[in-house]
């Protein structure tokens, strides 16, 4: 469940990863690696917390695909 700080929705760690198709360990090892980069806001408790913007970062990341050995967005004839 979302939760409202201040009039701005944010998600958790969690949710965000569900609602981006990958799971929680994925994008702490993607974070760790240093392949994508870890999202600014915080709770009282160090929890993570994804603005919109965050969620569409990662589920640009998600959806990132590799081609020749190098990472492109490509679109596919039908």
């Amino acid at each position: 469940m979302p939760v409202n700080i201040n009039g701005i929705q944010y998600y958790r760690t969690k949710e965000a990863c569900l609602m981006a198709g990958i799971t929680k360990n994925t994008f702490l090892r993607w974070v760790a690696s240093g392949s994508f980069s870890d999202v600014p806001c915080r709770d009282r408790r160090g929890w993570r917390l994804f603005t919109q913007a965050d969620l569409v970062k990662l589920i640009g990341e998600v959806n990132r695909i590799q081609v020749g050995g190098g990472v492109n967005d490509c679109t596919f004839p039908q």
